[in-house]
């Protein structure tokens, strides 16, 4: 495992002038971390598996040396993340730094038609940006061969494996040649990736700048313990309260419509993201969110890891997780460059066993607060749960002798 800092800028990376320029351009002068201490290997041809939490910058850590390496090669470039929105973005960066040197892309996601792709699949493009059910069906309908796969990166790896594409994944791996070069990307460390790495990748170079469960330094968790009827009059209490953009997570996509729906009501501008929307719908609620056409968004957790925008100040996880890993994800999405975010959860009575698992994860205590009168009074294992000081830490004076 690598142990470096950054030091002055992008040079003695092994990154070309021409690329440095162009890096300079766009106003990245610093690395950040997982990018000092991914790109010099990756450069040197070597498989690297990086550890890091989301919005640490891990595109530009594998696109450089994919941009870079591929240029002028018969080769292709090809990277497999989870979701389409994770795809678009990539790709987006991708394009700020090889579009000047014409260097090619093609992204191949579900939710657009197929035959926009197989244009962009006849552009030969230097680089092919894919989920795995869309990279398979092309794959399947002969509209694509990856034979000259010179290096492929794996992003948000454990997403991927979380959601069920092992199968395809392995598939995929299938389909490229042996003799290439691997990067896997990844914000945990499962035993599936350890076996994906020790199976698929050749002394592969690992660097982590974070360990699993590491949370953003600059965010403020809170807990409102809440019953479920009062979950929404909570809620609009705290969006009157921030004046700011406000990224709220729901556990399913029928609750993120009704969440969106109710705050609509409450007068908020509002947006909704979530697998029952069209590509159109997404990305048009995306930019919204990102330009300010919306103050807040309702997602499930398609939106959870990856997606890079700037300022919120407030994340709200109306539901808990399914998977306590999402919750660090969640929360990532605050607290960013520099600026102090908060995140707020809403734990319901019977979900003491994941506020215990999540604070284990994060190997931090989180502030509990009990949600007015409507809240529920505490028996003697929320009490030992969520700590005595903490349960009655703002709870009403009547309570206090119990």
């Amino acid at each position: 495992m690598t142990q470096q800092t950054p030091g002055q800028g992008f040079n003695g990376l092994g990154i070309a002038p021409e690329f440095l320029k162009i890096l300079e351009q766009n106003n990245f002068t610093v690395p950040t971390p997982i990018q000092y201490q991914a790109i010099k290997p990756a450069m040197e041809g070597k498989d690297v598996v990086g550890i890091a939490q989301t919005g640490t910058g891990k595109t530009l850590a594998f696109g450089l040396p994919l941009l870079q390496r591929l240029r002028g090669s018969k080769g292709i470039g090809l990277i497999v993340l989870p979701t389409r929105e994770l795809a678009i973005q990539a790709e987006e960066m991708l394009q700020k730094i090889g579009r000047p040197l014409g260097l090619v892309t093609a992204v191949l996601i579900g939710g657009e038609g197929m035959g926009r792709q197989m244009s962009a699949l006849r552009r030969r493009p230097n680089i092919i940006i894919a989920t795995p059910g869309r990279l398979l069906d092309h794959i399947e309908n002969g509209n694509l061969k990856l034979d000259t796969v010179q290096m492929i990166v794996l992003d948000e790896a454990d997403r991927m494996l979380d959601i069920g594409f092992a199968p395809q994944i392995k598939k995929i791996l299938s389909f490229v040649p042996t003799k290439r070069q691997t990067m896997l990307f990844s914000a945990t460390m499962p035993a599936e990736i350890v076996q994906i790495a020790a199976k698929y990748m050749a002394a592969p170079v690992r660097v982590e700048v974070a360990p699993a469960g590491t949370v953003i330094e600059l965010v403020d968790q809170e807990i409102f313990l809440v019953k479920k009827e009062m979950k929404f009059k909570l809620l609009g209490e705290l969006l009157n309260e921030c004046k700011g953009t406000v990224l709220i997570f729901s556990r399913t996509k029928h609750g993120a419509r009704k969440i969106c729906s109710a705050i609509r009501d409450m007068g908020h501008r509002v947006a909704e993201i979530h697998s029952n929307r069209s590509l159109i719908q997404r990305k048009e609620s995306l930019t919204g969110f990102k330009t300010g056409k919306y103050r807040v968004l309702v997602a499930t957790d398609i939106a959870a890891r990856g997606i890079d925008v700037q300022g919120i100040e407030l994340v709200i996880n109306y539901d808990l997780p399914d998977n306590t890993q999402d919750y660090v994800h969640r929360i990532g999405r605050t607290g960013r460059a520099g600026v102090v975010g908060r995140a707020v959860s809403f734990a319901m009575p019977d979900q003491q066993r994941d506020v215990r698992d999540i604070e284990r994860l994060i190997r931090k205590q989180i502030p509990v607060t009990p949600h007015g009168e409507a809240m529920f009074l505490p028996d003697a294992r929320s009490v030992r749960t969520f700590g005595r000081s903490q349960y009655m830490r703002r709870a009403p004076r009547k309570w206090r002798r119990l």
